[in-house]
């Protein structure tokens, strides 16, 4: 659906997720059986793709028909949603032998996602990224988290039900703060040890129960980069399938420039001017970089940088 918004990668998925109909055992099967269906084929988390005649990539479409031979079941299989009146279909294929090397020859190669989410189409990628999403939260909750006994798929994939005590368990996606603060002409960027060298980025961490999206901001900034918040302002949203993240971007104005990092989250603190970051996004500063644009933080720097 298209918003009057700023649009990371990994969002806009442009299905209609008919989320009424995924009750309806039967019509999901004759939409399974329909000709006209379509479905996306994932192994091990890795979308099937195929180039385009401009050099791009593009999802590679299978016939639904094929999803009951290749999923081997409801429990590797995700009613999508509708293209128009098409019915669309994800097929979750584990193991390490590359479909692609058998029994789908010739119609693509399984690529990473992250690795290739640029050269797809936007809407190609945010669903590549939905069905990624919704796979590996149900590989990772197929028992009942009230009893222990294991759980089976319904409504189209979007729901596991214990058979045993009938709980109900619906997908999660975890909610993250990713924040530039900044004061005056000049913004702040953090850098993990565990990061490639020269690599700087905004500062992230999840939010935590009983907490609202400003005071996590808040939280975060001040344990990691001991920095007093004075306001926060919404810049967008990202879906991150790795496994299941909604990233907050936010802009936070801090009260001074006294940023120490924690050491254990951060190893080191950089301020940057408006045209500092503006040369960091560009790669024009040596041994120094920012994440690239299918990155929130990328967008969030640039947003600020382009104010000034």
């Amino acid at each position: 659906m298209p918003l009057n918004a700023f649009q990371n990668t990994f969002a806009g998925n442009p299905l209609d997720r008919a989320s009424e109909r995924r009750g309806d055992a039967s019509w999901l099967a004759e939409m399974q059986a329909s000709p006209e269906s379509l479905a996306i084929a994932l192994w091990n988390g890795r979308p099937l793709v195929e180039k385009t005649p401009e050099g791009g990539l593009q999802i590679a479409y299978l016939p639904a028909t094929m999803s009951d031979e290749l999923a081997g079941g409801a429990e590797r299989l995700l009613f999508m949603g509708l293209w128009k009146e098409t019915a669309v279909f994800a097929i979750d294929i584990e193991g390490g032998v590359d479909p692609a090397e058998g029994p789908l020859r010739g119609l693509g190669a399984f690529e990473d996602l992250r690795a290739v989410a640029m050269r797809l189409p936007p809407a190609d990628a945010a669903m590549a990224a939905t069905a990624k999403s919704m796979f590996e939260w149900r590989r990772r909750h197929r028992h009942c988290a009230a009893c222990g006994e294991p759980s089976l798929v319904v409504d189209g994939g979007w729901k596991r039900q214990c058979p045993a005590c009938k709980a109900e368990h619906f997908p999660r996606t975890d909610p993250v703060v990713i924040m530039l603060p900044y004061l005056e002409d000049r913004c702040m960027l953090g850098r993990q040890a565990a990061w490639p060298a020269g690599m700087f980025s905004a500062l992230a961490g999840f939010v935590e129960p009983g907490e609202s999206i400003e005071e996590a901001c808040a939280r975060e900034l001040a344990e990691e980069a001991a920095l007093k918040t004075r306001s926060v302002r919404y810049h967008s949203t990202q879906p991150w399938p790795y496994p299941s993240s909604l990233m907050i971007g936010l802009i936070a104005e801090v009260e001074d420039d006294q940023a120490a990092p924690d050491q254990t989250e951060l190893s080191e603190v950089r301020w940057f001017t408006r045209a500092e970051a503006r040369d960091l996004l560009e790669g024009r500063i040596d041994g120094t970089f920012a994440p690239g644009p299918m990155a929130i933080a990328h967008q969030l720097i640039k947003a600020w940088a382009d104010e000034g």
